[in-house]
Parts: C-alpha cells; structure tokens; sequence
C-alpha cells in the first residue's frame, strides 16, 4: 500500500504544466512522474493541470497561467516526514511529497485533500489503524519528526516547562492565516498569562540554526526564567517533559499530539479542529472528534506520496520509515565525526562511505588519535580488538563487519554491505557485554516482530548467508545422521577469545567424534582458509580424517542444506543454521550461544539470562545492531535493500582491489597484515 489522495488520481499519466525546474528535477520530477503525473514545461493546453510547490511566492506565476487559462492547480508540498536535515540547509531531497487538488494543508481559508480525509474518510479500519498506532511507535522510539537530525544524548532540562514553537518569519503557512510577529509576541504574552511563574522555553526552527533563516524571537524578548531549547533537543523528548505547548501553526503541534500533549493553536494548521488541540481560532467546519491513530493515518499513510529511493519507486509510510531510520541513524552517530584507528589502507575508501559522509573522517595512529578527537570534538573507532587501553578509556567504539557482509571474502578484500559499532565491547569477545547483547535481551514490539519476520522470510528466499560464495556442488553424501561441522580461522579473534578449551579446528572435529562416533561428520573448511588467505588447513590424513565428508569449495547455504544439526564452536554459519530450523550445539561461547536457542557445552555466560526468540536475535543481529550501505545510490541504507543487493549480485569491488586480492596470496603476511 503506497498511500493515495482524498480525490482520485488521473486516470493515466496527467500533463503538468509547471513554471520552474525545479519540479522537474529528480526527485520532486520522479516522484510526480510516479504519482501518474508528467511534469513539462510551457503553457497548459486542454486537460493539462498546472503544478505549483505550496503557496510560495514563486508559486504566483503558475497560479496566474491557471487563472488566465481555467486549468486546475495541484499544489505539491513536503511530507509530514521530510529528511534528516532541511532540504535549504544541506539540499536533502524529500521522502515524501504532499499532492494536493483541493488546497494546501496549512491554509484554513479553503479545504485542502488532507482536510477532506480527515472530516469524511472512515479512519476506522482495524488493519489502518494498527499501521498507524505502529508508526506512532515507531516514531517515539527512534525520536523521529519532519527532520530528525537530533542529538539523542543532549541533556534535557528539568521537566514542567512550558514549550513555544517559533516559526520562520515570513514562512507560507503564517502567510496564510494572516500571522506575524504580532502574533508572536502575542503567543509568548498568552503563555505567559495562563502559566505564570512557569519557566518558558521557546523551540526555534530547524532551519534557522542550520539554514539561517530568521525566526520571530530575539533574546531581548524573553524575560525572566525564559530561555532558548537547546536546538539539538528532538521535538519527542522535549514534548514529554513539557506541561503545555503554544504554537501558531508549527508541525510541532502535530509532535505534541503524538506526545499526548493538547497543544494551544493560535493559527489553523492541518492538526487543529478535530478535537486533539485548544483552538483559539477555531474552523467551524472542522468539527469531527478524531483520536490521534486517526489523525496519523490520514496524514502519514493515506495523503502523502512516499518515494523508495533504493528501489526507485513509490512506497508504503513503513517502508519510508526503514528508510529514514538508517540515513537518521548514520547521521547521528557520525555527524561529530570520527577519528579511526587500525584501518587497514584498503578499507579506509569503504569506511568513509559508511561513517564519513557527514565529516570525513580522519586516520590516525594510536598514539595521535585521543589529541585528534579531544581537539576537533570527533569521536573514536577502532577495527575489532586493536583498541588498545588508552584508547578504550577515551571512549573507543568497535567497529566489526556485519553478518550479511560481501559476496566475497573480506580477506579477498571484498568491501562489505554492513559493518557494525559498538560502544560496548565486542559480539565474539564474551568476557565483556557488547551492544549486541543488549540488544538481542530487549523485548520487542509486534512492529518490530513482523519487520524481523519478514527479513528472515526475504533471506530464506534469497538463500543468503554472510560471504553468499559461488561453488562446486554437494556430492553423493552416504547415509547417516549427518553433522555439519564449520571449519574456523585459527588466527581468528572470535575463535581465540570465545572458543573456550578448544583453539583448533582439528581439536573441534575429535570433539564432536568423541560426542557422536555413529554420526556422519561434514567438515566444511572456512573459505578463507581454503582460498589459501588465512591459517586453519588440515591434512586430510591427519585429524580431517574424523570426518568422512570434507565439502571443499561447497556454498554455505548448500552445505547446510545438507545437514540435520550443526555443531560449532563459534562460526557464524551456526548463526545461519538457526536462521534456517537447524539444531544447533556450540563448544565455544559464540555471540548467539547463552540464550537458550542453542545447545551449549562451553563455558556458561551468566549475564546471557534472558530467553529471546528466534525473531529476538534476527531483529538484533541483522536490523538493529548492524549498518548498511547501498553500493548502488551510495547511501544508508535498511537491511531489507542490503538484502536485494546481495541477492541480485549488485556488490561489486573496485578494480585495484581484485589486483590486490589476486596478488595477496603471493605476499609476505607481514606486508599483507599492513595493508
């Protein structure tokens, strides 16, 4: 479901005569093109409509052509839900657009599509209803607004103040209900009479801190116990804390009612009349007593157009908000910047287009990297376990490939898909909680639950797994109860600090002999070990000999097609094995061994008490723990598009690195190690 307009769209693409460039342009063009609309410029002829964005003063010119030649106007305005930061700000394209036949939302003097939805539509389907109370879910927890770049560690002030939401002076929609700066001043003198001796916070406008357009308020104005909110505050937490919220016509009001405040409108933006505010200049044909899951169901779900840029197509509000949920994210964790530490000459490329599009980031020694980030305020990132413990005191976060990483193996210096932060510790480290254990222990919401669900239904269909390598098939396999049992990187950090007594693969594989001396043992070697690139070979008359498979050069996915159980000490591909309905048994103590998913003969890990679901550990390994990034748009990315790029095939690896690859196996370890 994408959506759609309160009047009906034109049957098949409908000429748009439109006055600037600019709604031609990608994406406004490509989203109007989408929506059944063709935008052109020239003179309307017969039919066509005239396309004009809000009521901007350069929108005059299209209104005049209308007038002159009696063709409608469709008035196109940014979603509820824009962008990370304003579009005048850093030129961020818009998620979403507003496709209006009626009016504008923010005019009261005439209906508007949005008015009309929300005083004749139903809004009283169970299904449409629940999408919206999850989106408002959604929107609470991940402090998401019309532009969500927010800092969510800000320090908020002490709860009980009273909240005013400035506005740009001369801004269309003040314009269009005859506000200014009387009415500002107006606001603050009300707010004041009706809360005296309240402390009052006034909340600017995103865009005139980033973007350095005025508002009305100056700190001359304010008197007393009155103050600026700190402008990195998101408009959800500072809600929550207030007592009451005036506005004129902000979209804040709109936040305010998601917060469960009744917000004083002075103005008659979309929100009022319908029963969630206290209009001091009240609509007398809006009288209609909606609940909030009503109100967001017209606004966010059935009037806005929302544009997939991955996919370039229209696309469902969930679907925007996966999108704005991965470019809000990588905004925020990486708009101080970083200073990076252990990067390998290779990856440094890739790690910029993950973490270094808002402020590159800098490399650095150990030694210089803490001067470098107290000094320029960045933050710190180290490559898995080459943190060293002065970094990790400044505050060092881990950085560490994902689970669905590469078609290709990052040995073989295949950029990855995912890459993963942790301010904690790290996932195969098991002497120290990481973020992932938080975040696989947290209970979660049904929206939640059904997004892990259909990840986990997509991946099974793709048959995806973490490298996603080409093979030889499966041979003949004898009969018996067949074990698959992973072969692991000796030098690697997870098998050294989580596989517990056993080091080796040799030692794993007389393990499970000794466990099971009737079963028929798949041994499949790790793909690094077999390209030649990593230590862990085993001779086959050697201890190989335990098994009497070795699946040389066989895909994952086909190798654990193959097999009834998995045993492991601390592979990803047990991991995997879950994925797919395998009984799993780990010797070693892996990231998703301790929560009663797996059978687990290592050491125990106390804190690991809580007994998530499958659901549970999908939702935090694949969707909230790890990042994305498309290689196709070059942007953030959800994992679902991470997804369809794997399966597709469309990750490819610059030409100097398949040089690189191919000559690594001929160079010295130690010159290998250094790039």
């Amino acid at each position: 479901m994408t959506g759609g307009a309160a009047r009906p769209a034109p049957p098949g693409p409908q000429r748009l005569c439109v006055q600037t460039l600019g709604l031609r342009r990608p994406p406004i063009g490509r989203i109007l093109t989408l929506a059944g609309w063709t935008p052109r410029l020239g003179l309307p002829r017969a039919g066509d409509w005239v396309g004009v964005w809000g009521q901007r003063p350069r929108a005059r010119r299209g209104e005049a052509l209308a007038r002159r030649s009696g063709a409608p106007i469709l008035r196109i305005e940014d979603a509820f839900l824009r962008s990370v930061l304003p579009g005048r700000a850093v030129r961020c394209a818009p998620l979403g657009l507003l496709l209006d036949r009626g009016g504008v939302h923010f005019d009261g003097s005439r209906p508007s599509d949005l008015e009309v939805l929300l005083a004749t539509a139903p809004l009283d389907s169970p299904a449409l209803l629940g999408r919206a109370r999850d989106a408002m879910a959604r929107l609470e927890e991940g402090a998401l607004s019309k532009y969500s770049g927010f800092d969510l560690g800000a320090p908020l002030p002490r709860p009980g103040y009273v909240l005013l939401a400035d506005q740009l002076r001369g801004d269309a929609a003040l314009r269009a209900c005859g506000a200014g700066q009387a009415s500002f001043a107006a606001m603050l003198a009300l707010a004041r009479a009706e809360h005296p001796g309240a402390r009052i916070l006034i909340r600017r406008h995103p865009e005139t801190t980033r973007g350095g357009r005025p508002g009305h308020f100056l700190a001359g104005d304010l008197g007393p116990g009155e103050a600026f909110a700190d402008d990195a505050l998101p408009p959800g937490p500072l809600l929550r804390g207030a007592a009451a919220l005036y506005t004129v016509s902000s979209q804040l009001g709109f936040d305010a009612i998601l917060a469960g405040l009744r917000p004083v409108v002075l103005g008659q933006p979309f929100y009022a009349g319908w029963g969630l505010s206290d209009d001091r200049a009240p609509l007398p044909r809006r009288g209609r007593m909606l609940s909030p899951a009503q109100l967001v169901a017209a606004a966010l779900i059935l009037q806005p157009v929302w544009y997939d840029p991955y996919r370039d197509r229209l696309c469902a509000l969930e679907t925007a908000l996966d999108i704005l949920e991965a470019q809000t994210r990588a905004w925020r964790e990486d708009c101080r910047g970083w200073v990076a530490v252990g990067m390998r000459r290779w990856k440094r490329a890739r790690l910029q287009d993950f973490f270094g599009a808002s402020r590159r980031i800098r490399f650095a020694t150990a030694e210089r990297a803490p001067r470098i980030a107290q000094q320029e305020g960045r933050r710190l990132m180290v490559w898995g376990t080459r943190g060293t413990p002065a970094l990790l005191a400044a505050g060092a976060v881990h950085v560490e490939d994902g689970v669905l990483r590469s078609r290709g193996l990052g040995a073989a210096l295949t950029p990855p898909l995912s890459l993963a932060l942790d301010d904690l510790g790290l996932p195969f480290d098991p002497a120290r909680e990481s973020r992932l254990e938080r975040l696989i222990a947290r209970p979660l919401p049904e929206h939640a639950r059904a997004r892990a669900s259909r990840l986990l239904e997509q991946l099974l269909q793709a048959d995806l797994t973490k490298y996603n390598l080409p093979g030889d098939p499966l041979p003949r396999l004898p009969p018996g109860r067949r074990i698959l049992i992973p072969g692991q990187v000796e030098d690697d950090a997870a098998l050294r600090l989580g596989g517990g007594p056993l080091r080796s693969n040799a030692a794993l594989l007389q393990a499970v002999r000794a466990a099971n001396p009737d079963a028929l043992l798949l041994y499949k070697p790790h793909p690094d070990v077999e390209a030649g690139l990593r230590p862990g070979a085993l001779c086959a008359e050697g201890p190989e000999g335990q098994a009497e498979v070795v699946l040389r050069r066989v895909p994952a996915q086909d190798a654990l097609a193959a097999a009834e159980e998995v045993w492991t000490l601390t592979s990803t591909l047990g991991f995997e094995a879950l994925l797919r309905g395998i009984p799993v048994t780990c010797l070693g103590r892996p990231f998703y061994a301790g929560w009663g998913l797996t059978r687990d003969l290592g050491p125990p890990i106390p804190r690991r008490g809580a007994r998530p679901d499958l659901l549970q550990l999908v939702h935090a390994v694949l969707i909230a723990y790890p990042r994305y990034h498309d290689p196709v748009t070059g942007m953030p990315c959800p994992p679902e598009v991470a997804l369809e790029r794997l399966a597709a095939g469309a990750v490819l690896r610059p030409q100097v690195l398949r040089l690189l690859a191919a000559l690594q196996p001929g160079l010295p370890a130690r010159l290998r190690r250094r790039g």
